[in-house]
């Protein structure tokens, strides 16, 4: 069935359809595992932009039944899925614009390889990925993010703090330092452990996603606006000053 889908390779927003979509499924004919009777499905998606191509391929566990009378594993109508996985790309990272900093955009890729398989050191890279991000885009440097993150809120209301900049941003990001501390080796307390599971590892790379859009991405956008405002203006005063150099 065709149905929309964004690559994550090329952020390109395509319907697919039948030619450059094939998935497949069967059951595994062995004893029952401590999840019941198991299958396999897989999907491949061919992306339909020309100048990328690439393939995302996705693996899924799912749910199998047994035919005492046949003696056959099969899959039931509509299986549930016990755990996916993603296969290519390797990770959810969104391709990211070449004008945001290459290691910021190196620590948010790994933060969403290593996801789903260690999602503390995952909140760690996050919380690095900002703190670069604070000292890059609000010029902010003071040792440690909890001091930088106060000084933030300080210019903030102060009105010195770059645009995109707002209060909303700012909690989200003292949330994401909280949790991001979890995975920096405890070293106020070692015997405090405290688990982060995918999905809050997920949310705090979605802060990091908005933070771009909304820092970067947004001041890129500004700077094309006003420039080719500007070269409207210098063509029209150029034209002008040849209209009375012709007169």
């Amino acid at each position: 069935m065709a149905h929309n889908w964004i690559c994550r390779y090329c952020n390109h927003a395509q319907i697919v359809n039948g030619s450059n979509f094939s998935s497949n499924s069967f059951a595994f004919d062995v004893t029952e595992t401590d999840r019941g009777f198991i299958g396999l499905k897989g999907s491949a998606i061919t992306c339909a932009n020309p100048e990328c191509k690439k393939p995302t391929l996705t693996v899924e566990l799912i749910e199998a039944a047994y035919s005492a009378s046949n003696y056959r594993c099969y899959l039931p109508q509509n299986p549930k899925t016990l755990k996916s996985f993603c296969l290519l790309p390797e990770s959810q990272a969104k391709p990211q614009p070449d004008y945001i900093p290459r290691a910021l955009v190196e620590d948010y890729s790994e933060a969403c390889k290593i996801r789903d398989l260690s999602p503390k050191a995952s909140a760690t890279l996050a919380r690095r990925c900002l703190q670069g991000m604070i000292r890059d885009f609000c010029g902010i440097t003071k040792g440690t993010l909890y001091k930088e993150i106060d000084e933030l809120r300080s210019r903030t209301e102060q009105g010195t703090i770059p645009k995109g900049v707002t209060e909303d941003s700012i909690d989200a990001i003292d949330a994401l330092r909280k949790i991001g501390n979890i995975g920096a080796h405890m070293e106020k307390d070692i015997n405090v452990i405290v688990d982060v599971d995918p999905h809050e590892a997920q949310a705090l790379i979605e802060i990091i996603e908005t933070l771009f859009d909304e820092w970067y991405v947004a001041r890129e956008k500004r700077k094309m606006r006003f420039a080719k405002v500007m070269q409207i203006a210098e063509q029209k005063d150029a034209d002008k000053k040849q209209g009375h150099a012709d007169a």
